[in-house]
C-alpha cells in the first residue's frame, strides 16, 4: 500500500493545476466578452432612446394640437429653419408653436402672431445630429431624426383635422 503512494507521477500534480488555469482563462475571456456586449447594447439603447423620444415628442405635440380642425398644423419656415408650425387661437389672439432643429438642437418656441424672435431662443428639447420633415401627402407628415451617434429613425404622422383628408 505504501508502494502506491510513493509512485505518484508529476502528471498527477500538473494536470489539476493546468485544468485550473484553463478554467480561469476561460472565465476571464467570457467576462471580457460579456462586458463588451453589455457596453454595445447600452450604447445602442441610448441612441435608439434619443431618436425615438424625439419622434414621440413630435407625434404627441401634433396629437395634442390636432382638434377638429380648430388648429392648423403645417410645415413652414422660422428664422431660416424648417419648422413644424401649429397655430392656436386663445381669446382674440393667434399664437404659433414652432418645433425646429437649430445647430444640432431640436427646439420649441411659442410666440404670439407677429412677434419677432431668433431661432436660438427656443426651448431646447434635445440634441440631434439632424432632423428633417416633409409633407409626403396632404395631411401626412414624415419626420426623420438622427442621433449624435448616427442612429436614424423616422415616423409618418397623419393630421386628422386637415380638411383635405
Amino acid at each position: 500500500m505504501n508502494n502506491k503512494r510513493l509512485r505518484q507521477h508529476t502528471i498527477d500534480f500538473i494536470f489539476p493545476i493546468a485544468l485550473f488555469f484553463v478554467f480561469a482563462a476561460s472565465s476571464l475571456v467570457v467576462l471580457i466578452l460579456s462586458a463588451n456586449i453589455y457596453r454595445n447594447i447600452t450604447d445602442n439603447s441610448q441612441s435608439v432612446f434619443t431618436t425615438r423620444t424625439c419622434l414621440s415628442y413630435i407625434t404627441e405635440k401634433i396629437r395634442q394640437n390636432d382638434e377638429n380642425g380648430s388648429d392648423s398644423i403645417y410645415l413652414g419656415e422660422f428664422d431660416g429653419c424648417q419648422a413644424l408650425i401649429m397655430e392656436h387661437t386663445y381669446g382674440e389672439a393667434l399664437y404659433h408653436t414652432y418645433i425646429y432643429e437649430d445647430q444640432g438642437i431640436l427646439r420649441e418656441l411659442f410666440l404670439q402672431d407677429g412677434t419677432e424672435a431668433s431661432s436660438s431662443v427656443g426651448t431646447e428639447i434635445m440634441k440631434v445630429s439632424s432632423f428633417q420633415m416633409e409633407e409626403t401627402a396632404p395631411g401626412l407628415l414624415h419626420f426623420t431624426c438622427e442621433s449624435e451617434d448616427g442612429q436614424e429613425e423616422s415616423v409618418l404622422v397623419s393630421v386628422h383635422s386637415d380638411d383635405s383628408i
